[in-house]
């Protein structure tokens, strides 16, 4: 026989002895009465939501209405475990559940003093009391604590029921556990406690409602400094120490519970609650709790520098996994003047005028444009839609590229119509966005400017797409989403997006702000009511938005002097150094706007169609081979294969591009070869010397 057997058949000899005394009842009588050993598999425990590594993003109650958060040995103070044994327990790791040594002190002081003077429970019996509450304190109610502990440390280790007590000890109200203790009282995690603190989480649970911190300080501090003075006298800790702590305050009141990435905690929660109840619930996000922290106090400084009700939200995301890092979505969780419990990144809103990348995106896949080709920025008229820019003037010849820095509106709205705002809200959906239009309404020009509703989530979402060479990732806010985003949609051609970009870092940065290291786009809604700013550089991606929440104007709250500030002082607080974007993808095009092809040298708006009207006594321009919608099997070709190109019509001599790219500049033939071409969906483009232009879509298998 072991000796861990023989002192719990010691054990439960002496408490088998107190029971039948007790009762009159045989041991077997009594065993069989209280039933199966509790073991802590029924408790229910607070749902908690963590950052990435970990760390507490915000806790919530349990259905019952308890703060009670798991907290293993190792995740609090062990200064404080070895003054809590030291306390209540110095046996601890010695004893089999039962102290006889500490039950007969107990029982000869009280004979004694006439009173309780000492308890003679061990940590396992104050845990089988936890786990199984008797409404009585009679002494067979003692007994069968006592026997409870020995059944529990025969079914559980030292550690386990450690576990137990720091995760079920009472400590006021509706409080249980040293970690839930120590964020209400002290606003921090137990890992690291003072002395006092310590000494008070060892206190409280003897008489947690008579030495509530909140309700009783003064009491509370006397309690404390009574376990200082026991601990200093059995040399856990030197009179100095206990000196020093006594002189702390005690807690005053009860501190909020962490409530960081609060919205995103709540949907989590929400869905947990909604498929069914769980002992357990822990859910690890994919945000940095410090950046959370970070952006949450950027957020709350420049909303209450703007005042008159104004919000802030801000999204950060990983460009290479598509992780959001930081989401803010508003300010002050309880301030109602700011809604803040709604979550405002995930609210339509008018975009304004930072859809427009998105439309020379496609305009320069297409061929249709590139950044140094010449556009009009004059008045026009569109049907009876009539553009005109945010200050009411107009510029001009500009480039393109200069068009997209300005944000000039006129020649988006061109490019719109030319590319179609159809085929733009596609584009935007297949990358993951979901764009709101009035019901059974088709996608207008006035899209290209804010006239559709979208999120934040949603800009965050396009951007990523062009921060990573076009290729689109849904967010990904957990570790076990990754598999979602494992297989990305393309929202441009990589070269198209690397000019977008290109032209983006270039836009005029906000005051005092250093330029030329993110690429960004701002946006103002109509009538004043949502300022953006959305852009990234080679590693991160970030979006915000500023307005109020019930979608009332603003004086003056313009994206670029409201909305870019945020910007650039998130991307600051990511990191120092800005991470560069990648470099061009081939196929790039690098020219002055007088080495461009004619056709590409000035935007003409009426030469747009896909079979464009020809001059007098040409022939219209048209591709004869390959047809519009053809599939042509190059599966047998050599790895060198050439697509042989014919046109028809127009005035030589040709340009031929491909989803965007020249392929063959200055043809004076109408035929022309396409080198290597790659399997898939391809648009490809013909130019003529009057910019006429025709285009087909094919797939190559």
């Amino acid at each position: 026989m072991t000796s861990r057997r023989t002192h719990i058949l010691c054990a439960l000899l002496f408490t088998a002895i107190i029971v039948v005394n007790a009762g009159g009842f045989t041991l077997s009588e009594v065993l069989r009465r209280l039933g199966p050993v509790p073991l802590g598999e029924a408790i229910t425990y607070s749902p908690l939501v963590v950052d990435r590594d970990g760390k507490l993003l915000r806790p919530f109650t349990t259905a019952d209405g308890y703060w009670r958060l798991p907290a293993r040995p190792e995740d609090v103070d062990r200064r404080f475990v070895s003054m809590l044994i030291a306390y209540e327990d110095k046996r601890f790791y010695s004893h089999h559940g039962v102290d006889p040594v500490a039950m007969l002190r107990a029982s000869w002081q009280m004979l004694r003093h006439g009173h309780v003077v000492s308890g003679g429970s061990t940590l396992t019996m104050q845990v089988a009391r936890l786990l199984e509450p008797r409404p009585s304190r009679t002494f067979a109610d003692k007994a069968a604590e006592m026997i409870r502990a020995v059944q529990i440390e025969n079914r559980l280790g030292k550690e386990e029921i450690l576990q137990l007590y720091l995760a079920l000890a009472p400590y006021g109200g509706n409080l249980e556990g040293a970690r839930a203790a120590s964020l209400a009282y002290f606003g921090k995690e137990p890992k690291r406690l003072s002395t006092a603190e310590a000494a008070m989480l060892v206190a409280l649970p003897q008489a947690p409602e008579t030495r509530r911190p909140d309700r009783a300080p003064a009491v509370a501090k006397a309690a404390r400094n009574r376990v200082l003075a026991l601990l200093a006298g059995k040399g856990i800790i030197n009179a100095d120490q206990a000196r020093s702590a006594s002189l702390e305050t005690a807690p005053q009141g009860r501190r909020l519970f962490p409530l960081l990435a609060a919205h995103v905690a709540e949907r989590f929660a929400r869905q947990n609650q909604a498929s069914g109840p769980k002992a357990s619930f822990v859910e690890t996000t994919t945000i940095s709790r410090f950046l959370q922290e970070q952006l949450e106090n950027l957020a709350r400084e420049r909303a209450t520098a703007l005042g008159g009700g104004v919000s802030v939200a801000i999204i950060a995301v990983d460009n290479e996994t598509g992780e959001v890092r930081a989401h803010v979505g508003g300010v002050g969780y309880f301030d109602k003047a700011r809604a803040g419990q709604m979550d405002l990144a995930e609210s339509l809103r008018s975009p304004g005028s930072t859809l427009k990348p998105f439309i020379y995106g496609l305009a320069f896949e297409d061929g249709l444009a590139h950044p140094e080709t010449l556009v009009d920025d004059r008045p026009a008229r569109f049907g009876i839609y009539k553009p005109e820019n945010f200050d009411d003037a107009f510029q001009g010849t500009v480039t393109m590229r200069r068009a997209l820095q300005q944000s000039l509106n006129v020649p988006a709205v061109m490019l719109l119509n030319s590319v179609g705002p159809t085929r733009l809200i596609a584009r935007m959906k297949n990358a993951g966005a979901e764009p709101a239009l009035p019901v059974d309404a088709a996608p207008g020009l006035a899209v290209g400017l804010g006239g559709a509703g979208v999120k934040l989530t949603d800009l965050a979402t396009l951007y990523l797409a062009l921060a990573r060479d076009g290729e689109a990732l849904p967010l990904v806010w957990r570790p076990q989403d990754r598999t979602i985003a494992a297989q990305p949609h393309r929202l441009f051609e990589k070269a198209a997006a690397w000019q977008v970009g290109n032209v983006l870092i270039g836009a005029p940065p906000p005051e005092n702000a250093i330029g030329g290291k993110i690429a960004y786009k701002t946006g103002t809604s109509y009538g004043y009511r949502d300022a953006w700013a959305v852009g990234y550089d080679g590693a991160n991606t970030v979006a915000v938005w500023v307005g109020r929440p019930d979608g009332a104007p603003v004086s003056d709250l313009v994206g670029r002097k409201a909305a870019a500030p945020i910007l650039f002082d998130a991307f600051q607080r990511i990191s120092e150094k800005r991470t560069p974007l990648p470099p061009p993808p081939p196929g790039v095009v690098f020219a002055r706007t007088s080495e461009l092809p004619p056709a590409l040298q000035r935007f003409r708006p009426g030469s747009l169609p896909e079979v464009a009207a020809a001059g007098p006594g040409d022939a219209p321009l048209a591709i004869s081979f390959p047809p519009d919608g053809a599939r042509v099997d190059i599966s047998s070709s050599e790895p060198d294969a050439t697509l042989a190109l014919k046109a028809m019509g127009g005035a030589p001599p040709f340009t031929w591009l491909a989803d965007g790219l020249p392929i063959a500049i200055g043809e004076e033939r109408r035929e022309a070869i396409w080198d290597k071409p790659g399997k898939g969906f391809a648009r490809l483009s013909v130019i003529d010397a009057k910019g006429h232009t025709a285009s087909v879509q094919i797939r190559l298998e």
